[in-house]
């Protein structure tokens, strides 16, 4: 507990890091899920999540980058963007941002002060993902900012997030991660995401599972939604072709037709979350949006740790894909876009409550030949003996190193300089590499 501001960033962020995260230590279920304790901060807060219209944005993957196309978006159209996400690659100043700008040392430390002072009069210790939603709010409606675009930490009803009425709500795809905390089956994970639509809001459906999109829109109808835009039916990304540096797409909306823009992310999935960003934005202004605010929207985005290019000789490729389908599209994209004439090799860690061999199978089509296993710097690390013994039993070669940076450098000496060296399987694991590899040291 504080009784004073904080002097310095690290003696707030010592204060912060000293509440519960369930980002480092997952619970196995949710025994009681509520969001009474992020409801009594907002309230105590004054209620900055209704100071600025919002998109909320849900998905088992592609959050993160639709969001950052939205928040590009909306800038390019003229407006100040508060966007808050999660995880962070290096800095926690990452996840709250205004035009994409992370917030400075300075006004963070005010706002985690400012919080610590409140934190008495609240009935139960909030936790550290909360304190952090509620700093990204107070931020944004301190900031005055025009829009906020919200991504979910978790599944959708009871994130923390989820206290936004927001105007537009976003569900990137449905697929099974976090079925400790979400539930068994992709329909329950499908309602449990799309407990953010809400009375009045315009909902913008990627998925594309019929039976998914039933859940989907059957719980938009429930919750009120004026308006649901599913991919293939109301919008869609109707040619999605390879280009240097990202896609060159053509996307429909149910307003507009947007023919050759180019979205400079690599990977064939990121036609469908440009879609779905797109989209989002039109459902927002109401309107469509003028041609050259689109290009110059998207030619903006930049998404660091997913399908990332750190280096050339070898070819050194970062994502951040840790579910099956992550790795999928990963697979997908080293076979189309990153073809090498050498041989392979991967850096791969996971978190507890993957199926490993099931994370690594994909890679096989790849030419990938040898996985390096490591542990994430994680509580919720899997061991790396597990990891490498997954990777043997599908036909890899397999080694085994003691932290990130290891690996990579273990993983460098056996990739050929005409060769592919992948990085992979968790974000905390992306994050160590991205340091390591473009700083020359670990992250901190």
């Amino acid at each position: 507990m504080a009784t004073t501001p904080f002097t310095s960033l690290p003696e707030a962020l010592r204060w912060l890091d000293s509440h519960v995260d369930f980002e480092s230590s997952m619970p196995s279920r949710r025994a009681l899920p509520t969001l009474d304790r992020m409801r009594e901060l907002v309230d105590l807060l004054g209620h900055p999540e209704q100071a600025f219209p919002s998109i909320h944005v849900t998905g088992t993957n592609g959050k993160g980058s639709t969001a950052a196309m939205i928040t590009a978006l909306l800038g390019a159209n003229g407006l100040s963007v508060g966007t808050y996400t999660s995880p962070n690659l290096s800095r926690v100043n990452e996840r709250i941002s205004r035009n994409a700008e992370p917030i400075t040392d300075e006004s963070f430390t005010e706002l985690l002060s400012a919080l610590s002072l409140l934190e008495p009069l609240l009935s139960e210790r909030p936790t550290r993902f909360e304190l952090l939603t509620a700093a990204a709010f107070k931020w944004f409606a301190d900031e005055a900012v025009d829009a906020g675009v919200i991504e979910v930490g978790l599944g959708g009803t009871w994130d923390c997030t989820n206290v936004v009425d927001a105007d537009v709500s976003v569900v990137t795809n449905i697929s099974f991660d976090h079925t400790e905390v979400l539930g068994p089956t992709l329909e329950g994970i499908a309602s449990d995401k799309a407990g953010i639509i809400k009375a009045g809001s315009r909902a913008v459906i990627g998925e594309t599972d019929l039976a998914l999109v039933e859940v989907l829109c059957s719980r938009a109808a429930e919750a009120g939604a004026v308006e649901v835009w599913v991919l293939g039916t109301e919008f869609d990304c109707t040619a999605n072709r390879l280009a240097v540096g990202g896609r060159m797409v053509d996307l429909r909306t149910p307003r507009a037709i947007y023919e050759e823009v180019f979205v400079p992310l690599r990977g064939a999935h990121q036609g469908t979350n440009a879609a779905c960003a797109l989209a989002a934005a039109e459902a927002f202004f109401g309107a469509p949006l003028d041609e050259a605010v689109v290009d110059e929207g998207f030619d903006a985005v930049s998404v660091p740790g997913r399908l990332e290019v750190v280096g050339r000789h070898p070819l050194c490729l970062l994502d951040g894909a840790h579910n099956v389908a992550g790795m999928e599209a990963l697979a997908s994209a080293i076979i189309e876009e990153f073809a090498v004439a050498g041989s392979g090799v991967a850096v791969v860690g996971m978190l507890t409550g993957r199926d490993p061999s099931a994370m690594l199978a994909p890679l096989r089509r790849t030419g990938i030949e040898l996985v390096v296993a490591c542990a994430p710097n994680s509580p919720r690390a899997m061991s790396n003996d597990v990891v490498a013994e997954a990777a043997r039993s599908l036909g890899f070669s397999a080694l085994v190193a003691d932290s990130v940076t290891e690996a990579v450098t273990v993983a460098r000496s056996r990739t050929p300089d005409d060769g592919l060296l992948v990085v992979a399987g968790s974000l905390y694991v992306v994050a160590d590499a991205r340091a390591f590899i473009l700083e020359g040291a670990p992250r901190v």
